[in-house]
């Protein structure tokens, strides 16, 4: 449906959409800058007056059409849906898009209140939960880690004999490896398990609820970025972690596309996200998947219906072309998609890759030098640093975030890789211990 306005006698078509923004999101200004380059009218729904407030100036700096700002709780979707419901009466809408995870199930809920595109609510909430994500991928048939759901350090016990060590204790409900903790060893279980319920804790989740251990499946792991359209994946891009996540923690570093598997390999890897997506009950929209290769053949370990999070959304576009928040908008609108290059698994044409620049231990952040250094690497684009001096910061598998973001774009994967591994051997990072425990 779109609006259209009478103008002088002249029917002129308008497109509408909500954006559902958290307060904590990096991802505002490319949603708005997207939405002012593709003429679409946009009003805000978040769950904080300052964010609101940074929204708007977001959205003057990318002088994109404002219709409005409405307050929401996202953490009840319902409601929130009920706000944009009532906002809709006044202001027909087009589009309802959630910019990260968290938003997605408030965009969804809305969508299908107001009769737009949206997934079934069913599979927004088996994505968000790994027990069921696992259930649904067995029922799919999807190739995928031995595991099981426990719950007692003797449930946990006889999941490691029956499946055998090495194995993965996994929370359900958490997702950026938080929590994640491999065991090597039998005598490790309780410590592991009580570890793990300390971070459900910390989390605000319930930390006696199950989780799941999981056979550590090993080799190299990729992550697919794609949107489905109509069921059907359309991969953005494929990239590499070409730092080793063997664990014991499972912090993700490096991020590089294209991948440099075989043709045949990533085929598989795709079909495999596709059907994972498929598995979920997922009919459209961005969705992130990581998979391991073991041996040429892929095991699904999780997918998110969102994109790539946070800064690294910039490492994923078509300079001159699209971006990924254009891609999501189109897609949310049932515009026509870009088609895959020719001969390419893939939309992203050139390398790029980002680094998560990693925590290496808890403590406060005193201060990063080199940075002038390290943006002078050819081939890097851009050295952000997320935290500010002074500030808490957390290591995993406690921790939720990393300390910034090196981007870099070159003719070549290896290439890119280099470059980025050049920029983060010229900062020095200064962690110093402070006296009892952390609290961000």
């Amino acid at each position: 449906m779109n609006t259209l306005l009478q103008q002088r006698g002249i029917m002129v078509v308008v497109t509408r959409a909500v954006l559902v923004v958290p307060s904590t999101t990096y991802r505002a200004d490319g949603f708005f800058r997207a939405a002012a380059s593709m003429g679409i009218e946009v009003a805000i729904a978040s769950d904080a007056d300052l964010a609101i407030g940074a929204m708007r100036t977001a959205g003057s700096r990318a002088k994109s059409g404002a219709l409005g700002v409405v307050k929401v709780c996202l953490e009840d979707p319902e409601g929130a849906a009920d706000v944009i419901e009532r906002f809709a009466r006044s202001t027909p809408l087009d589009a309802v898009v959630g910019v990260d995870e968290r938003a997605g199930m408030v965009a969804n809920a809305a969508a299908m209140r107001l009769g737009l595109p949206h997934n079934p609510p069913g599979a927004i909430a088996a994505s968000r939960d790994k027990i069921a994500m696992r259930a649904a991928a067995a029922r799919g048939g999807i190739n995928q880690p031995e595991l099981r759901v426990v719950t007692t350090v003797d449930d946990a016990r006889e999941a490691a004999r029956s499946i055998g060590l090495p194995c993965v204790v996994k929370p359900a409900s958490l997702s950026g490896s938080r929590g994640v903790i491999r065991v090597d060893e039998e005598r490790d279980l309780p410590g592991t398990l009580e570890r793990v319920r300390k971070v459900l804790a910390a989390a605000g989740e319930d930390p006696c609820s199950p989780v799941l251990l999981e056979k550590f499946v090993p080799g190299a792991e990729v992550a697919v970025e794609g949107i489905l359209d109509g069921g059907r994946l359309l991969p953005i891009a494929v990239f590499d972690k070409p730092d080793p996540l063997d664990g014991p923690y499972f912090e993700e570093t490096l991020y590089v596309t294209p991948s440099r598997h075989e043709p045949a390999v990533l085929r598989r890897v795709l079909d495999a996200a596709e059907a994972a997506a498929l598995a979920l009950g997922l009919e459209r929209g961005p969705v992130h998947a990581e998979l391991r290769i073991d041996r040429g053949q892929p095991f699904f370990i999780e997918l998110a219906a969102r994109s790539i999070g946070g800064y690294c959304s910039r490492s994923v576009v078509a300079e001159g072309s699209w971006t990924l928040e254009e891609l999501i908008l189109s897609n949310s609108l049932g515009w026509e998609l870009p088609s895959l290059p020719e001969d390419s698994a893939q939309l992203v044409i050139g390398a790029s890759g980002v680094m998560m620049i990693p925590i290496a231990r808890s403590g406060v952040l005193q201060s990063v030098e080199g940075l002038v250094s390290a943006r002078s690497v050819p081939m890097v684009t851009e050295v952000t640093i997320a935290v500010h001096s002074g500030q808490p910061v957390v290591a995993l598998p406690e921790g939720d975030r990393y300390l910034g973001f090196i981007f870099a774009r070159g003719p070549s994967a290896a290439e890119v890789e280099g470059a980025i591994r050049d920029a983060y051997a010229e900062l020095d990072i200064r962690i110093v211990d402070v006296p009892g425990p952390i609290v961000e």
